[in-house]
């Protein structure tokens, strides 16, 4: 789980929006026009545009059967 204090810095690398977390696992870009989700590996938030293109058609209620 990421610390309130990172949470509240982060923002999506392609479009600057806040991300927020889902199932533990991804962050989610709230612009709904950039839709990039990107994944927490071992409590390390993974912030490079290629890995949150990855997942851009992916629905948030989907990530959770996903690894990040």
């Amino acid at each position: 789980m990421l610390s309130e204090e990172l949470l509240a810095i982060l923002v999506c690398p392609a479009c600057h929006t806040k991300v927020t977390p889902a199932h533990d696992r991804w962050l989610v870009c709230q612009n709904e026009a950039c839709r990039r989700k990107y994944p927490i590996r071992d409590g390390i938030p993974i912030m490079l545009v290629e890995e949150g293109t990855k997942h851009i058609d992916v629905s948030v209620d989907d990530l959770a059967q996903r690894e990040p």
